[in-house]
């Protein structure tokens, strides 16, 4: 009898990181329940030439808000990506009160660049208050690729301590109630918990946000439940009050697994001797791992939230400032002068040879050099040049300013290394700054095939069977029977992620970047239906994704 669908004559690379082999894939309903030679189907696609893989696994996203308006997850879809997980660096949307719904919104507004008129427009906010609720509403509407996340240490904090938790330590029995909330997350569903201990995560007013308030007490009992049920990992980005060497902490008293981010290639930061740490405590038996950046991290930033310059503290302390408010310090002399010191005694300092103008409205001349060659046109130094010619765009200028993995060769290593898991593509969040949720394509096209850094095999590795493992999710990440059957046919000789281009798609008149013309991506299953096939337009309307829970 003939099987619902075939996808025939491709080289499958299941996902292992085994040599691949000729065959036919047979799909019937959500499964994969045969892989032969030469298999019927009632419908038939065709991969001679390509590459049948299962489908990618994006570990690293902030969709929390952009699955109530865009059900594709794009443009993590258009890239092979079958599967994502959300409410990484502790920022999930729930648990939440009513009471609450400002201050989320300008915390996801100053950390990831969301703008609040979408967020009000775009989320369905009366649909939920605790965790459960919220992942019953994303099901309720309907995905077209699989959605899992994280509860946010900085959502649980916000719950239970209001307004008050990015002021001060938790008692003992709001710790007890945090980690009531934590447990209860945990039982409907969530794949694990998330937080952040990072300085460059700051709030409303510049505050920072809540889970920078939690020490590393609070943070291992926050973590018990996950303990108590043997269920769900830890993703941590490590600090002030919780460090790097705490990492192996929570991962030893918590008996679960944990990757922490970021290791990146960038100045200041000593990634190799963190990996030699890392490579340690795995071969003392922790289930840890890093997580890198496949695409260089380049943000392209303007003055109204310099994300990534907010390290300098002049720029912090207009964290939350008005546009007109900015405009008269970026022009204020002293304001200037206290940003030149700042910048002196910056530990990362700013590469004005490598920053760029990507967008100038008054000065399209100026798009696609450095700010150091800008400024010798002006005769001024480049930190004044940049505030100028923001001042002279009504501060709509943008900046490309590079942040880390910029360097091929120092970043080739990091690719194939064990205990480094692939993610920090961050797709839904900081969408007018950066496009990185292309990575799969990127890592097929760029490093795979051009650059040969890493073997086709470990590449649909890396993104499928590892993360996979790491999550739990046992029945995806894996071409082999029985298991959903999430696929991505691609092209190895074409696939690529295409140039990125700035639209206004999201509800608001929201601003993003999107990598809209991948190359080389055939076709897309997700449970058993094609999502994107040579044959149809790829935004196909279908909503087949499952909402991922914890078991």
């Amino acid at each position: 009898m003939p099987v619902d669908l075939v996808i025939r004559g491709g080289t499958i690379v299941d996902g292992t990181g085994q040599p691949g082999f000729r065959g036919d894939v047979a799909v019937e309903g959500e499964r994969i329940v045969a892989i032969s030679d030469h298999v019927d189907g009632r419908t038939t696609l065709e991969a001679e030439g390509c590459v049948v893989a299962p489908g990618f696994i994006d570990i690293h996203t902030h969709y929390d808000a952009q699955v109530f308006w865009d059900p594709g997850l794009t443009p993590s879809c258009w890239h092979g990506v079958t599967t994502v997980v959300a409410g990484n660096c502790g920022f999930s949307l729930a648990p939440l009160r009513r009471a609450h719904r400002d201050l989320m919104i300008e915390t996801l507004q100053n950390v990831e660049d969301m703008l609040p008129d979408t967020l009000r427009a775009g989320v369905q906010w009366d649909a939920f208050e605790t965790f459960g609720e919220y992942l019953d509403a994303v099901e309720d509407r309907g995905v077209r690729i699989n959605f899992g996340g994280f509860v946010g240490h900085t959502a649980v904090r916000l719950y239970v301590l209001g307004e008050e938790a990015s002021e001060r330590a938790a008692t003992a029995s709001e710790l007890e109630a945090m980690r009531s909330v934590v447990a209860d997350a945990i039982g409907a569903g969530a794949l694990g918990f998330a937080t952040s201990s990072s300085a460059s995560h700051k709030g409303p007013a510049g505050r920072p946000v809540a889970s920078r308030l939690g020490d590393l007490t609070e943070l291992l009992s926050l973590v018990e439940p996950l303990r108590e049920a043997n269920r769900g990992v830890i993703e941590m980005l490590p600090g002030e009050r919780v460090q790097i060497p705490d990492v192996y902490v929570v991962q030893r008293e918590s008996r679960r697994p944990v990757t922490w981010t970021p290791m990146l290639v960038m100045p200041g930061f000593p990634h190799e001797e963190y990996l030699r740490a890392n490579d340690k405590a795995r071969r003392a038996g922790q289930n840890v791992w890093a997580q890198t950046a496949v695409r260089p991290t380049v943000f392209q930033e303007n003055l109204k939230n310099p994300f990534t310059l907010t390290r300098l503290p002049a720029l912090a302390q207009l964290t939350g400032a008005s546009d007109e408010h900015r405009a008269t310090m970026y022009g204020d002399p002293q304001w200037r002068s206290k940003l030149h010191q700042d910048l002196e005694q910056a530990v990362r300092p700013i590469d004005w040879d490598l920053t760029t103008i990507s967008l100038s409205p008054r000065h399209p001349e100026y798009v696609g050099h450095s700010l150091k060659a800008v400024a010798e046109q002006r005769s001024s130094a480049p930190l004044d040049a940049m505030l100028d010619v923001a001042l002279e765009d009504g501060l709509d200028t943008r900046f490309a300013v590079p942040i880390a993995n910029y360097d091929p060769v120092a970043v080739a290593p990091l690719l194939t290394a064990e205990g480094v898991l692939l993610g920090l593509g961050d797709g839904g969040a900081h969408v007018s700054q950066l496009c990185d949720s292309c990575f799969p394509t990127t890592l097929l096209g760029t490093w795979c095939r051009d650059r040969r850094a890493i073997s086709l095999e470990q590449a649909v590795h890396k993104l499928t069977g590892e993360p996979a493992d790491f999550l739990g999710l046992r029945e995806r990440g894996r071409i082999a029977m029985g298991q959903a059957a999430d696929i991505c046919v691609f092209d190895p000789t074409t696939v690529d992620s295409g140039p990125l281009t700035r639209v206004r798609d999201f509800p608001g008149d929201g601003e993003r970047l999107v990598a809209a013309e991948s190359a080389g991506i055939r076709h897309v299953l997700v449970n058993g239906t094609p999502i994107r096939t040579e044959y149809a337009e790829s935004r196909l309307t279908a909503r087949p994704g499952r909402v991922l829970r914890s078991s």
